[in-house]
Parts: C-alpha cells; structure tokens; sequence
C-alpha cells in the first residue's frame, strides 16, 4: 500500500483528499496543516508521495518543497493549486514537484495523477 502525506491549510481539503486516497487503495500515513509541519513529517514518516497545498500559512508550499527536495533529492511531491495559479505551478515544476492538480479535483483525476507519480510515467 502506498504511503502518502497530505499537506493543506483548509482541513475538509485534507479530508476530501484523505477520503479519496483511502477509498482508492492508499494509506494516509499524515496530514499537515502548513508548510513546515509537512516537512517535519515528511521526514519523520517517510511518505512514498506528498500532495501539498501551494497556499498555506508559515510556510508555503513552495517552500516546503524546496526542503523537501533537500532532504530528499529523490522525493515524489504533487502540488495541489487553485485555479488561477499556473505560475506558482511552474515554479513548483522548476522546483521538482512531479505533478500538479488544480482545484476543484475529480476523484479520478487525483488517482491516476498519483498512480503516474508512483509509477514515474
């Protein structure tokens, strides 16, 4: 089963995203409410995937990307953006995320974009 963390301000998003992970085979091994929680978590629970929020308190999530990468180079991070922020979504790719959503998500969406992260299509 696949470990993913989940990285968002607003928590019925969390929830909303956990409910569809859950349902589909995944295993939520967290949940941060900002940026620096996620990093910390991220490396104390070594998650397979992380879905990160770009728009969230204390620390963003672009910039707990840039972290992320630093403690592991190799880290498979999806970044979940409002519609409208196609420029913060380039810089995360700049960054080394590996995919993105935008905001409102499909179900099927969500899990074939994860499925192609996980499998490095």
């Amino acid at each position: 089963m696949k470990r993913v963390l989940i990285a968002d301000d607003a928590a019925f998003m969390r929830m909303a995203i956990k409910t569809i992970l859950d349902k589909n085979g995944f295993e939520v091994v967290g949940e941060a409410e900002n940026g620096r929680i996620a990093v910390r978590k991220f490396e104390e629970l070594k998650p397979d995937i992380v879905t990160m929020d770009i728009t969230m308190p204390e620390m963003t999530g672009l910039e707990a990307l840039k972290s992320i990468k630093k403690i592991d180079p190799g880290a498979k991070v999806i970044m979940i953006s409002a519609m409208g922020q196609e420029v913060m979504v380039m810089e995360a790719i700049t960054l080394g995320a590996k995919s993105f959503i935008v905001k409102p998500f499909k179900e099927g969406h969500v899990i074939k974009t994860l499925n192609k992260v996980l499998l490095d299509i």
